[in-house]
């Protein structure tokens, strides 16, 4: 009987240390919906980006990727941010989905317009630009022959069909 109360008091404490470790990686991944409004854009191609991926300006967090959908007419991908309330962007606003550096993680950074009108809630960025897929333009520049027309003598002149 003392081994099994001894066995479910070590059971809890281990339950409580895991809580409380789940509880520290929240509040430090910085994954919270942030206070604010909603405004979403239209992408080609949202490789990278997920559920709580950053939003930026300038460098600086303003937001979380909230939502990630696919338009059924156009198979866009919707991507929903989470704005904070203190920043204001104008309607004219655009988005491009960057990375941190070559192999970083990919990120919403939003470059603010100049119109006097703000993006409201529930509002749609008119500009956006698509991730940029580094292997995929490797793999384009290997298989094309890095560039070289091979149809081309060195002269830079194509080769004329002997007569």
């Amino acid at each position: 009987m003392q081994k099994n109360i001894l066995e479910t008091l070590m059971g809890a404490v281990v339950l409580i240390v895991a809580g409380a470790f789940l509880v520290f990686a929240y509040q430090g991944s910085q994954m919270r919906i942030e206070e604010g409004y909603t405004v979403s854009g239209k992408f080609g191609d949202v490789s990278g980006i997920a559920l709580g991926s950053d939003v930026r300006i300038g460098g600086i967090k303003v937001g979380v990727v909230s939502g990630l959908t696919l338009d059924p007419k156009t198979y866009d991908a919707v991507v929903s941010m989470q704005i904070r309330r203190d920043t204001k962007l104008p309607v004219d606003s655009s988005a491009a989905i960057v990375s941190s550096g070559l192999l970083g993680d990919k990120f919403v950074q939003l470059t603010p317009g100049g119109d006097d009108k703000m993006l409201a809630n529930g509002g749609t960025l008119q500009f956006t630009q698509s991730a940029v897929n580094l292997e995929e333009m490797i793999g384009k520049f290997m298989f094309s022959g890095g560039g070289v027309d091979k149809n081309k003598d060195k002269s830079g002149k194509k080769p004329t069909a002997a007569p």
